[in-house]
């Protein structure tokens, strides 16, 4: 364990001391004990490094807003622990067919009207057909011609799907890494690590921007939680947009009776993803509704700048839009205006 807790130092040390252990490391990677140190490091110390990262990186301070439409919903025949909509669980969320494309660009109309610059389409799909990707794609094109940034998660792409959406105007692809390696096999039996690092790398080669994030809060140790952050630091280029999801238990699920995640570990989760991944949207994603406004509040101060927006994700609760209005409001936090994707390649 490095010694980064040492008070005969001063604090403007910790950070350069970080930063000599990051450029002596011959990969430019990060490790997974180098995280671990960032997780150590006193919490005012680590906030301090998180929000000077941010502002560096940031200096417009604006917050991104997405919107998250689910365009198929239910029947899933994957068995995520967490998730509600596979078909295994016995869940209140009931199965349905794709939407049609007027639906979804009402629901795209609506939340460009409520001040959205991202407008993200999810289907619980294990992989989507060949006829699925030809109806997906007009839904990308309608939503583009609104002016809004597209993002689209249907599940596992081989390279010519990947292809044909990035042919649609789609700006981004979400497939989560979940959690670490080493405890994915706790969570998801039906499909290995390697696919989702195979479909990543599917959307890179296709042009797109990549959005990969996680769960938090599902059970693992702190060690798995810096294993996470580090295979997604690591990815070349990392990520654009990072959701990190902090676990709502739903009945029915595997998950249900997980214990709550600390708030304080949290934040310094979203943190060390701001330390580690500069130039990235750290979104705050699911389970914004049961941290509270004080533990939101924190987020943001460590680096967060991206929120999902609206009353409802793909099938659990999100705070309304006025109630994050007022929030951003009373932060003085400005939103982002432009509808422009940010890229790292």
């Amino acid at each position: 364990m490095l010694d980064v807790q040492s008070t005969e130092k001063p604090l403007t040390h910790v950070k350069s001391k970080a930063d000599l252990h990051r450029e002596v490391n011959a990969s430019g990677a990060w490790t997974v004990a180098q995280i671990e140190a960032l997780f150590d490091l006193p919490f005012n110390d680590l906030m301090l490094e998180a929000a000077q990262t941010h502002r560096t990186n940031f200096p417009e301070g604006d917050v991104e807003l997405a919107t998250l439409l689910s365009i198929k919903t239910g029947g899933c025949p994957e068995d995520c622990g967490y998730c509600p909509q596979a078909a295994r669980y016995d869940t209140d969320v009931k199965a349905s067919k794709l939407l049609d494309l007027e639906e979804v660009l009402e629901a795209a109309k609506a939340a460009k009207a409520a001040g959205s610059n991202r407008f993200c389409m999810g289907a619980a799909w294990r992989e989507p057909k060949d006829r699925d990707i030809e109806k997906v794609t007009a839904m990308i094109k309608g939503v583009k011609a609104l002016g809004l940034e597209t993002c689209a998660t249907l599940g596992m792409l081989e390279a010519d799907q990947a292809e044909a959406l990035q042919e649609a105007g789609l700006d981004f692809y979400n497939h989560n890494l979940d959690t670490s390696e080493d405890f994915y096999r706790s969570v998801i039996s039906t499909r290995g690590y390697q696919d989702r690092l195979d479909t990543l790398s599917n959307v890179r080669a296709a042009g797109m921007s990549v959005c990969c994030g996680g769960i938090v809060g599902m059970g693992e140790s702190r060690e798995q939680r810096a294993a996470f952050l580090a295979q997604l630091a690591n990815l070349s280029p990392y990520p654009e947009s990072v959701p990190i999801n902090h676990l709502v238990p739903v009945a029915g699920t595997p998950m249900a009776d997980q214990k709550p995640m600390d708030p304080l570990e949290f934040v310094r989760t979203i943190a060390i993803a701001r330390i580690t991944m500069p130039k990235a949207r750290v979104r705050l994603s699911a389970g914004r509704q049961e941290l509270g406004r004080a533990v939101q509040a924190m987020c943001f101060l460590a680096g967060a700048n991206s929120i999902f927006y609206g009353e409802q994700l793909l099938t659990t609760g999100n705070p309304e839009a006025e109630q994050d209005r007022a929030l951003l409001a009373e932060l003085g936090l400005k939103t982002k205006q432009n509808c422009k994707a940010e890229v790292l390649i």
